[in-house]
C-alpha cells in the first residue's frame, strides 16, 4: 500500500501512509488509538475506499472496494460481528463465498468442526446460538470463520483484547500454523508482549501517519513505545499511596452465580483492591455481585459500617457505588449519545429542574468530568462511540464521579486500550484513591495487577486462591495462581 489517504471531514484519518506485507510473515500494527490502524484495515478489508494511493496485491495493481474482499484477504475486527440469533456453526461460514445456495444445519455443523476444533472449541455444541457462548468464546468463532475463508492473507484486530491466557495461547498456535501455511498475517495489538513473541517486523502509527516498518528483534519495547508515543514513557505506574483509611465496604461470605466459593472482602478508603483471574475465574462475577448487576445467593455487604442489600444497579448507586462495566460497547456506554449525555446520565437529578433536564447544568457537569479525566471539550457533542478506545474508557469511567460514589468497581480498565491511554487512566485512578474512594478492580493483565494494586486477591474457577500485599508476589506466581494453582488443582 503506497501513499494511502482517507480524511473524513476535517479529520484527517490515514496521510500519505506507505505498508507492506510479505508472503509468510507476521507483521505487527501497533500505534495509540486514533493512530489510524482501523481506517487502514477498513481499507484494505474493502470495506472503505481511500481518497488516494495505490494497492498492490502479488505485483497487482487491485482497485480499493469489493475487488478487495474477493482477493483472499480475510479480517476479524475488534468489535465482534457475530450474529447472536445463529449458531456457532452458522456464523462460520456466514457470508462466506462458497457457502451454496441451500445448506442443512447438519451440513454446516459437520463442516464447522474442524475450524472450530483448529482454535480450540472442539468442546463447544456447533448448533448452539452465539448469543449463548462467553465473549471469549465468541471471539474465537470469529478466529474460525477466518479460517474457513481460506485467505491468504489475514488481518487479527485486537484478536486476545477479551481472553484468557489459555485462550490467548490457542490464538498464538493458530497464527503460528498460518505462517507454516505462508499465509500472512497482520496483527494488531496493544499487548506489546505479543508482538515480540509472535511478530517478524512490526510497523508502529502515529497521528495517521507510518513509520518504516522494523524487525521486532531490533527493538526493545521502551524503544517500541517511543515509537508509539514520540516521547518516552518515564512511568506506566504511578507511585502508590499513601495508606488506607476506614472500610467503605466489607464483605463476609459472598455467595452468588460463577462463584464456587464464598468469599470476604475488604475496600478501605485510599486504596486499590486488584482481583486476579482469567476470563470464568469469579474475579467479574464479585464485582457485579457487589453492584447489583448479579444477585447474591448468601453472605453479607456491609457499606459504612452498615449491613446492606445490594440486589440491583439502582440499589447500588444510592449506595454510593459506581460499577464500571468490562464491555463498554455492550453496557458501559450509550454509544450513539453525546459524550456530554454520557458522561452526566448517572447523575440525572444534578442535571434537572423539576424532572426536566437542563441544557446549562448538563454541560457545566459534563465539562467538569471531561476536564478531569482529560477528555477534550470540544468532543462533547460528538457521539460517544465515534471516541478512540482510550477516550471511550475515559468517559465510561468518568461518568461515575457525577455521582460522588464511596466505592468504585471497575472490571477490566484498560481492555482494548493503548499503552498512552493506559498511563493515563492508572494515574487517574490512583488520584480518585488518594481523594478517598475505595477502588476495587477485576483484571486479567498480570502487569496490571501487580503494577496498581495495593493489595491483590487471586481467584480460578470461582474460588479465591491467595491473597497479597504489594510488593510480596512476583508475576511468576501470580500467574500459577490463576491458571494452575497447584492446591486446587490437587483437590480436583
Amino acid at each position: 500500500m503506497t501513499g494511502i489517504s482517507k480524511a473524513y471531514g476535517t479529520i484527517q484519518a490515514l496521510d500519505a501512509v506507505d505498508f507492506e506485507l510479505d508472503v509468510g510473515e507476521v507483521m505487527a500494527l501497533v500505534g495509540e488509538n486514533g493512530a489510524g490502524k482501523s481506517t487502514l484495515v477498513k481499507i484494505l478489508a474493502g470495506l472503505v475506499r481511500p481518497d488516494s494511493g495505490e494497492i498492490v496485491l502479488a505485483d497487482q495493481s487491485v482497485a480499493a472496494g469489493s475487488a478487495l474482499r474477493h482477493a483472499g484477504i480475510a479480517v476479524v475486527q475488534q468489535e465482534l460481528s457475530l450474529v447472536p440469533t445463529l449458531s456457532a456453526a452458522e456464523n462460520v461460514f456466514l457470508g462466506h463465498p462458497r457457502s451454496g445456495a441451500v445448506q442443512t444445519p447438519r451440513a454446516l455443523i459437520r463442516r464447522a468442526r474442524p475450524y472450530l476444533e483448529q482454535v480450540g472449541l472442539g468442546d463447544i455444541d456447533p448448533s448452539i446460538p452465539a448469543a449463548n457462548l462467553v465473549v471469549a468464546e465468541q471471539q474465537l468463532v470469529e478466529v474460525a470463520r477466518l479460517l474457513a475463508r481460506d485467505a491468504r492473507i489475514l488481518i487479527l484486530d485486537e484478536p486476545t483484547a477479551a481472553l484468557s491466557d489459555t485462550e490467548i495461547a490457542r490464538v498464538k498456535h493458530v497464527v503460528r500454523s498460518l505462517v507454516a501455511e505462508s499465509r500472512s498475517v497482520i496483527y494488531i495489538t496493544h499487548r506489546l508482549g505479543e508482538v515480540f513473541e509472535l511478530a517478524d517486523r512490526v510497523t508502529v502509527f502515529r497521528n495517521g501517519r507510518s513509520q518504516e516498518a522494523v524487525p521486532v528483534r531490533e527493538l526493545t519495547s521502551d524503544q517500541l513505545v517511543e515509537r508509539m508515543l514520540g516521547r518516552p514513557l518515564e512511568n506506566l505506574f504511578p507511585p502508590r499511596g499513601r495508606g488506607a483509611g476506614d472500610a467503605v465496604a466489607v464483605v463476609r461470605g459472598l455467595t452468588g452465580p460463577a462463584l464456587a466459593a464464598p468469599v470476604d472482602l475488604q475496600a478501605r478508603r485510599g486504596e486499590i483492591v486488584g482481583l486476579a483471574g482469567q476470563v470464568g475465574s469469579g474475579a467479574s462475577a464479585l464485582l457485579q455481585l457487589l453492584a447489583g448487576a448479579r444477585v447474591a445467593v448468601g453472605g453479607e455487604i456491609e457499606i459504612d459500617g452498615q449491613v446492606r442489600r445490594v440486589d440491583s444497579p439502582r440499589a447500588a448507586k444510592a449506595l454510593g457505588i459506581a460499577y464500571c462495566s468490562g464491555d463498554r460497547k455492550h453496557d458501559g456506554l450509550f454509544g450513539i449519545r453525546s459524550v456530554s449525555e454520557n458522561l452526566t446520565s448517572p447523575a440525572l437529578p444534578k442535571v434537572s429542574i423539576a424532572g426536566f433536564l437542563s441544557p446549562l447544568r448538563e454541560r457545566g457537569l459534563a465539562g467538569s468530568l471531561a476536564d478531569y479525566f482529560r477528555v477534550d471539550r470540544r468532543r462533547l457533542a460528538s457521539r460517544a462511540a465515534t471516541l478512540s478506545g482510550g477516550n471511550q474508557q475515559k468517559v465510561a469511567l468518568g461518568k461515575w464521579l457525577g455521582i460522588e460514589p464511596r466505592l468504585l468497581l471497575v472490571d477490566e480498565p484498560t481492555r482494548g486500550v493503548d499503552v498512552g491511554a493506559r498511563a493515563e487512566i492508572y494515574g487517574h485512578l490512583r488520584r480518585l484513591a488518594d481523594e478517598g474512594l475505595a477502588i476495587v478492580f477485576a483484571s486479567s493483565d498480570s502487569q496490571e495487577v501487580l503494577g496498581l494494586a495495593d493489595s491483590i486477591i487471586t481467584f480460578y474457577r470461582g474460588t479465591e486462591v491467595s491473597r497479597y500485599e504489594a510488593g510480596a508476589i512476583d508475576e511468576v506466581t501470580l500467574t500459577r495462581d490463576i491458571t494452575h494453582p497447584q492446591r486446587l488443582t490437587d483437590a480436583a
